[in-house]
């Protein structure tokens, strides 16, 4: 055992339910990531059971490397990126932050949870859509993983 305290998946998803609307906020207001945090720090109960740590960590990061992320999300997408729902975009943001920059959460868990926010928040069958493209994401950023792992 490597000592890390054990990752509590719930809270987990909590953060990135909370990192969903923050990036929401970010792209109708274009505050920065410390704006945006502290309004979530403001009420202690928004991150009561949220992993905070993890909350600030997608957030920065996904923020810090929207470009990035945007182009391996775009050349996979049927529309222009601003037909895309906000929301959508939010939840790829994520998903492809996951994949390209947390080498410590599986491919599989980054594509479910993305999916799980899509079915939560999403259009009706955005998951699918969803998952179609962080699927492929993960083909090209987890290569190694993916098949090391079928």
């Amino acid at each position: 055992m490597n000592g890390a305290p054990p990752i509590n998946r719930r809270a987990r998803a909590r953060a990135r339910r909370h990192a969903l609307q923050a990036l929401y906020g970010w792209r109708l207001t274009g505050k920065d990531a410390g704006e945006l945090i502290a309004e979530f720090e403001h009420d202690p109960r928004t991150l009561a059971k949220a992993d905070a740590d993890y909350f600030k960590a997608l957030l920065r990061g996904a923020i810090q490397h929207h470009a990035a992320l945007e182009r391996h999300i775009v050349k996979l997408l049927d529309r222009p990126p601003a037909e895309l729902d906000a929301v959508e975009r939010a939840i790829l943001q994520i998903g492809c932050y996951e994949l390209a920059h947390r080498p410590e959460v599986p491919w599989r868990v980054a594509v479910n949870e993305a999916i799980e926010l899509a079915r939560a928040f999403g259009a009706e069958q955005s998951y699918k859509y969803i998952n179609g493209i962080l699927d492929k994401v993960a083909r090209e950023l987890r290569a190694a993983e993916i098949n090391g792992a079928d």
